[in-house]
Parts: structure tokens; C-alpha cells; sequence
């Protein structure tokens, strides 16, 4: 089935389903919100449980501070908002008083990347796994979709430590609607096999890495695709093995090519299997307002874009 056909589902809605489905299981699970419940979609969980739902208003750090010490209580605390004003603006709070105390709080953080479309370069966060990556401790997932969405929240609540979940506005293609499906933090997963190159992709770029893989296929090139859900901690044997056995890797991000899964992937690789790379992402530049489809067109993270520039990549190194 082409991903035009699959359903679509935004990791933000899948957040808020899976808080609810939480917080039946565990009782003391709570969830912080910044203004934003009905954008972030936490007002799912307010209706289910609204005694455990604290508004904390426009006031992040704030927020950071109140889940900080909730969880010292014995709460398991999910502070919610946009990524820009989680990683962002509230960064010190969550270094200081979260991850230096690694503190049991989960971040969950919606309106990631340039996808978040007409609210334009202020609210678009193409920094925030950069940020947080620098953060001993800190866990950071980064589903593909909602399937992968709803277990990475469930895994995050199970992993006792700080955890960074990052979610989209956009929908996005449902691809991991198979039996075998499983989530396990730190590890990747490979979508399918080819032995010409390595795409490494994580978030909303997977189903269009998956896309530009079936069109060079078409041309006789055989592109193995990795889901990379963990930022950190990375699953650096799964790179390594797929470095050895293609001798290509791309990496394909919607965020800076600077300190998010492309630095990680050239850090791994760098140190202990160089290899020839190429990072797609966003090119150290802001973003702009505009529809999501559009800008990821003109950011060159679409199916298309993908395959033309894997295209020249492997010319180049023919």
C-alpha cells in the first residue's frame, strides 16, 4: 500500500490517547500542561482523569519545577507542551533541576520541527534533540508514527529516569501496522533490507525514507532503511553492522543536521567505522510559515527530495 493510501494519524493525537490509556493502567501517572491541553492534545487526558491534570499555565520553567518535585513524591509526572518552549525555554530548569537530580519525569514535547507548518520559525523547534542530547541521562524518542507513539509513551513511563518524547501537528502515515511490531528503547529497527546503502531515518522522515527507498529500487538500487525511534541512548551495534555491510550511510531528520540523529549517526561512525555520509535535515537554517507539506518539500525532506539526493550521493562516490 503507498503511504498516500495509509492511514494518517499526528503523533501529538496519539499522545493524548495513549496518556489516557496510562492512566487507567497506572494511578499514579499525572500530567502537566502549559496552556496548550487542547493543541498538545493532554485535554484527552483531562476529560479522563481531570484530578490529574494541573494546568500550570504560560509559565514552562514553572512547569519543569512542579513535575520535578511531583516525581520525588512518587508521581510519574508527563509535562507537556510545544518542543520550542519544552527544550527551548525551559532548558535550564529541565537540566538542573531534572536531569542533574535524574529525576523521573517524562517531557512530552508536540509542535516538533518545520512540519508545525503556519506557525513559522518562532514556534518551528529544529534544536530541540540537539539540546537535549547534551543532557547526561536523558532519554530522547522520537516515534514514526502512531503506533510507534503510543509504545514510546508507555516505555517512557516504565524507564525510570528523565525521558524527552518528541511528537508532530502533522498527520502522518501509519507504518508499523504489523503483528511482529515491537518497541524496545535504545534499539532500532530495520524496515527493509538492501546491501547498496544505509538510510537511517527517525520520525515523520521514516515513511518518506521507506517512499525514496521503493524509487530507487526502481532503479536497481538497494537501500537498507533503519527506524531510528532512540535519539539516546543510540543503538550504535545496529549503525555499526549496517556501515560494514553497505559502506553507505544516509541519515534523514526533520531537525538541524547539527547535533540531532545525523551528528549522533557521524559520531558513531566517525570513531569506531568511518564511512561515507550524508546527513538530510534541516541545514542550519530557521524555518518559515507555510502548510507542512510545502515546507517539507522546500526543506528537501520528501520522498522525492530524498531519492534525488541519495541520487547524487552514490554518483559521487561511484
Amino acid at each position: 500500500m503507498r503511504m498516500a493510501e495509509k492511514k494518517k494519524i499526528a503523533t501529538r493525537e496519539s499522545y493524548g490517547n495513549a496518556l489516557v490509556e496510562l492512566g487507567k493502567k497506572y494511578e499514579n501517572v499525572v500530567v502537566l500542561d502549559a496552556d496548550l491541553a487542547g493543541a498538545t492534545k493532554t485535554g484527552t487526558f483531562l476529560k479522563a482523569f481531570p484530578e490529574r491534570h494541573i494546568d500550570c499555565g504560560i509559565a514552562e520553567c514553572n512547569m519543569m519545577g512542579i513535575a520535578a518535585g511531583l516525581s520525588t513524591t512518587g508521581k510519574v509526572p508527563f509535562a507537556s507542551t510545544f518542543a520550542m518552549f519544552a527544550a527551548g525555554r525551559a532548558f535550564e530548569q529541565i537540566r538542573n533541576s531534572i536531569g542533574y537530580p535524574h529525576l523521573n519525569v517524562k517531557i512530552g514535547a508536540t509542535h516538533a520541527g518545520i512540519s508545525v507548518g503556519e506557525d513559522g520559525a518562532t514556534h518551528q523547534c529544529n534544536e530541540d534533540i540537539a539540546l537535549m542530547r547534551t543532557i547526561p541521562g536523558m532519554v530522547i524518542l522520537n516515534p514514526a508514527d502512531d503506533i510507534e507513539a503510543r509504545a514510546a509513551v508507555e516505555a517512557a513511563y516504565l524507564h525510570e529516569g528523565p525521558v524527552y518524547l518528541r511528537f508532530g501537528r502533522l498527520a502522518v502515515p501509519v507504518i508499523n501496522d504489523r503483528a511482529d511490531y515491537k518497541f524496545e528503547l535504545g534499539k532500532g529497527i530495520v524496515l527493509c533490507e538492501g546491501k547498496d546503502l544505509t538510510i537511517i531515518a527517525t520520525g515523520l522522515c521514516v515513511s518518506r525514507a521507506l517512499e525514496a527507498a521503493e524509487q530507487l529500487k526502481a532503479d536497481g538500487i538497494e537501500a537498507r532503511v533503519i527506524n531510528i525511534h532512540t535519539i539516546k541512548p543510540l543503538d550504535e551495534h545496529l549503525i555499526i553492522e549496517a556501515a560494514k555491510e553497505t559502506h553507505k550511510v544516509v541519515t534523514v531528520e526533520e531537525h538541524s543536521v547539527i547535533g540531532g540523529l545525523g551528528s549522533a549517526v557521524a559520531e558513531v561512525l566517525g570513531e569506531q567505522y568511518p564511512v561515507p555520509m550524508m546527513r538530510i535535515g534541516i541545514q542550519d537554517v530557521f524555518g518559515e510559515s507555510g502548510p507542512a507539506e510545502k515546507l517539507i518539500e522546500k526543506y528537501g525532506l520528501d520522498a522525492e527530495s530524498i531519492y534525488k539526493k541519495v541520487k547524487e550521493f552514490l554518483q559521487k562516490e561511484i
